[in-house]
C-alpha cells in the first residue's frame, strides 16, 4: 500500500514501522508465522483432547463396577485399585494421606519374605510413620506406638498389625464417610449408576 499525499495514514504507518528496530520487526514476523501455524492446525489440540478423553473414559469403564461397591464397605474400597487412588486423592485435600500410605506400606511389608529386608523395612516404616514426630506421623495412641516400637526388636510380618488396625479404623470411621459424601465421589457414583442403567436398557 502506497500514498504520496501528506498526512496519509498509510504513509504514517510505514514511517512508524521503519523507525522500529529490525529485531522487533523480525519478532513480529516470527509471531505472525507461529500464529498462522496454530490457526491452520486446530486438529492438534483436538487430538490431544480426544486422547485424554479416551484414556479417562477407559479408566471410568474399568472402575464403574467398583464405584458403587465402595459405599457398601470400606473393605471393598481398599480392595479396589481405583478406589484406593480416588480415596488417596481425597485424603490429600484433607492433608491426611499419610494414614492410607502407612496402611499400604504395611500391606507391602507383610509380603516381605527376607528376614534382613523385613528388619530394614520395619525400621524405615517406623521412622517415617510411627515414631513420635515422624515426618509423616500417623494418628495413633502412645500405647500402640510403644508396642510397635518393642515389636521392632524381633521384627516379623505382624509387628505393625496393631498400629495398622488403629489407622484403618480411623480412616473407616472418620475419613471414608466424608469421602463418600464428597462431590468427587458423588459425581463418580452418578456416572457409574447411569452407565449401569444404560447397559441394562440395551440388553
Amino acid at each position: 500500500m502506497s500514498c504520496w499525499m501528506p498526512g496519509c495514514p498509510a504513509l504514517s504507518m510505514c514511517r512508524g514501522l521503519a523507525a522500529l528496530p529490525i529485531t522487533c520487526l523480525e519478532r513480529a514476523k516470527d509471531l505472525k508465522t507461529r500464529l498462522g501455524i496454530l490457526l491452520h492446525k486446530p486438529e492438534m489440540g483436538h487430538k490431544t483432547g480426544s486422547s485424554s478423553k479416551l484414556q479417562l473414559g477407559s479408566r471410568r469403564r474399568d472402575s464403574s463396577r467398583d464405584v458403587l461397591e465402595w459405599r457398601e464397605s470400606f473393605d471393598q474400597l481398599l480392595k479396589s485399585k481405583s478406589g484406593v487412588n480416588a480415596f488417596h486423592t481425597f485424603l490429600k485435600t484433607e492433608f491426611s494421606e499419610e494414614n492410607l500410605d502407612f496402611w499400604l506400606a504395611c500391606e507391602d511389608f507383610k509380603k516381605t519374605r527376607s528376614k534382613t529386608k523385613l528388619a530394614s523395612k520395619a525400621n524405615r516404616i517406623f521412622e517415617e510413620f510411627v515414631q513420635s514426630e515422624a515426618p509423616r506421623e500417623v494418628n495413633i495412641d502412645h500405647e500402640t506406638r510403644e508396642i510397635t516400637r518393642k515389636n521392632l526388636s524381633g521384627a516379623t510380618s505382624a509387628c505393625f498389625n496393631e498400629a495398622q488396625a488403629k489407622t484403618r479404623t480411623l480412616m473407616e470411621k472418620d475419613s471414608s464417610p466424608r469421602f463418600l459424601k464428597s462431590a468427587s465421589y458423588q459425581d463418580m457414583s452418578k456416572q457409574a449408576a447411569s452407565r449401569g442403567t444404560s447397559k441394562r436398557s440395551h440388553t
